[in-house]
């Protein structure tokens, strides 16, 4: 399996460098590994979903 370090997921998934390593913290980010200090993240995995956002939301905030 291929890595990449957490400034190149941050690059691919177009967020900061220290949130991909609180993703990695908080075990959200599925197969990444710690070595030291360093996060080694699977070359394949998917950015997590943000919880604040609910899928197929057709609400607009109650405008009319």
């Amino acid at each position: 399996m291929d890595y990449i370090s957490t400034q190149q997921a941050a690059e691919k998934w177009g967020i900061s460098n220290r949130r991909v390593q609180q993703l990695c913290e908080q075990s959200r980010i599925t197969g990444a590994i710690r070595f030291s200090r360093v996060w080694a993240i699977p070359k394949d995995a998917p950015k997590p979903k943000d919880p604040r956002l609910k899928q197929g939301d057709d609400n607009n905030g109650g405008s009319i």
